[in-house]
């Protein structure tokens, strides 16, 4: 049913067979290589697979989330949170296939004003894996992201440590870069306070000012998964995939993901979802294999 993402063939450079730290093609080119997969996936008839059949409709209507987007605000008025997640990396695929399509649409055959970077937020938990912090470094640099990391920690185990949280962290982002209006963000419903979002939502209780766009917010689980697994793009300079690509250091999406985990968070709070356990053994299955978003965050305290 799934066929392996090949790695992005692109001109001037991308993933190399042996893995090595080759440059990142420009964004206007990944821009345009995502826009082909997702296009490419979106002509085929799927009616045969219900779930790749129900991929189809909802990436048709995440890109009309990202096409209203664009046409609300100006792009140096966007932003991303991104933390190297499955639902993020979702959202970052449509938002840049999008990009290239808002574009190409507006000026055909011309040269396409897509800037050298998106810019972007990563708030961080105070114990990140350091696969999950390897992963946002490499797939940023890949797809040209400019994030701004910065730290986070809700409940301090120090009292001598200061409590920053989520929004603390966005509040100080938006502090220093006043252009930004909207951020997209890879909410789910089935995520903690995303029941009740809508794809555009302003901000309240006390954050700073600016407009969530949630594209992914109808997705289910096992969509997420058939959509990266359909249109994903390898990213090198990923370290500890635990089962590769050829053995070499590319990766389509955390290795931890490879290794039983469903939800990232931090060292405290995220463990090897359970219902994946090999049976009598210390091994876990990938977390493609689970299909309902229910059991998604058991590996979350």
């Amino acid at each position: 049913m799934f066929k392996d993402a090949p790695p992005v063939s692109l001109a001037n450079g991308g993933p190399q067979e042996n893995g090595s730290d080759s440059p990142s093609p420009p964004l206007s080119d990944i821009c345009a290589e995502l826009y082909a997969r997702v296009e490419s996936f979106l002509s085929r008839d799927l009616s045969h697979s219900e779930v790749l059949n129900s991929v189809q409709k909802q990436t048709r209507a995440s890109l009309q989330v990202v096409k209203e987007a664009l046409q609300r605000f100006d792009l140096q008025s966007l932003s991303l949170s991104y933390n190297g997640g499955k639902d993020c990396l979702v959202l970052l695929i449509l938002f840049l296939a999008g990009l290239h399509d808002h574009f190409a649409s507006n000026r055909p055959g011309g040269q396409l004003p897509i800037p050298p970077s998106i810019p972007a937020i990563y708030a961080y938990p105070p114990d990140p894996f350091p696969l999950v912090t390897n992963f946002v470094e490499s797939s940023a640099k890949f797809y040209h992201l400019d994030v701004e990391h910065i730290p986070t920690d809700p409940r301090p185990k120090d009292r001598s440590t200061e409590k920053v949280t989520i929004r603390d962290a966005f509040q100080r982002y938006m502090n220093t870069h006043l252009d930004i209006r909207a951020v997209f963000v890879g909410t789910r419903r089935t995520d903690p306070h995303g029941g009740s979002l809508t794809h555009f939502d302003p901000t309240d209780h006390g954050w700073p000012a600016f407009m969530r766009i949630h594209p992914v917010i109808d997705w289910r689980l096992g969509e997420i998964w058939a959509f990266l697994r359909e249109t994903g793009v390898l990213i090198p300079g990923i370290t500890g995939v635990p089962q590769g690509h050829a053995g070499t250091k590319e990766g389509t999406w955390c290795g931890l993901y490879d290794d039983g985990f469903t939800s990232l968070g931090g060292h405290g709070d995220t463990r090897r979802n359970p219902l994946l356990k090999v049976n009598g053994k210390e091994e876990w299955r990938p977390a493609w294999e689970m299909k309902d978003d229910g059991d998604e965050r058991l590996g979350r305290e």
